[in-house]
């Protein structure tokens, strides 16, 4: 069976204080732009237009299917947000972008990824699969969900927060995901 290589680099803006770290990519026919979060369906940015300007659609290109890569990169840097995943190679057990048929071949070096990101205190997965690959890393238990744990990564201490997937397979309203990702930001 053929695997995937991550198609996307690091975002690693200067700055970041916080690394959003997902399972691994939809297939490309399903993105709306080529960065993270790609699928129209997925969630994340509608949590992140309501969470940080009220708005769920604020990152929506009006009349399109797509989010707006422009307005989403600028969001990013400026609020010091780093994202990549914690595969950087999978095998699809199943022709869909289901975590439950992910398989992971090459874990990501979050570690290298951390030594990036001096400034960087806090580590996110975005759904279980991502918690599971990121709590094997770490070394430590999972954190409940909508919650964290304290992490040492060398020297570093860093808080691991476990958020809620934010794919429309999840069976959480919208309203319900932003607050739990509203409790991360109101604590940083």
């Amino acid at each position: 069976m053929l695997t995937e290589k991550h198609p996307f680099e690091p975002f690693l803006p200067d700055g970041a204080k916080i690394l959003f770290l997902g399972s691994f990519p939809p297939q490309p026919h399903r993105w709306s732009m080529p960065f993270y979060y790609p699928n129209w369906i997925n969630d994340f940015w509608r949590v992140m237009g309501l969470i940080h300007f009220g708005e769920r659609n604020f990152f929506c290109v009006p009349g399109e299917k797509r989010f707006d890569e422009t307005a989403v990169r600028a969001f990013c840097s400026s609020h010091g947000l780093a994202f990549y995943d914690t595969a950087c190679e999978v095998r699809r057990l199943k022709d869909n972008a289901s975590d439950a048929f992910l398989e992971v071949v090459t874990p990501t070096d979050v570690p290298g990824l951390l030594a990036r990101l001096p400034l960087c205190d806090t580590v996110v997965t975005t759904g279980q699969k991502a918690t599971e690959v990121l709590s094997e890393t770490f070394q430590c238990e999972m954190p409940p969900l909508g919650g964290s744990v304290e992490v040492r990564i060398g020297p570093r201490t860093l808080r691991f927060w476990r958020m809620p997937s934010t794919s429309r397979a999840y069976p959480l309203p919208l309203e319900k995901k932003a607050d739990a990702y509203r409790r991360l930001f109101s604590l940083k």
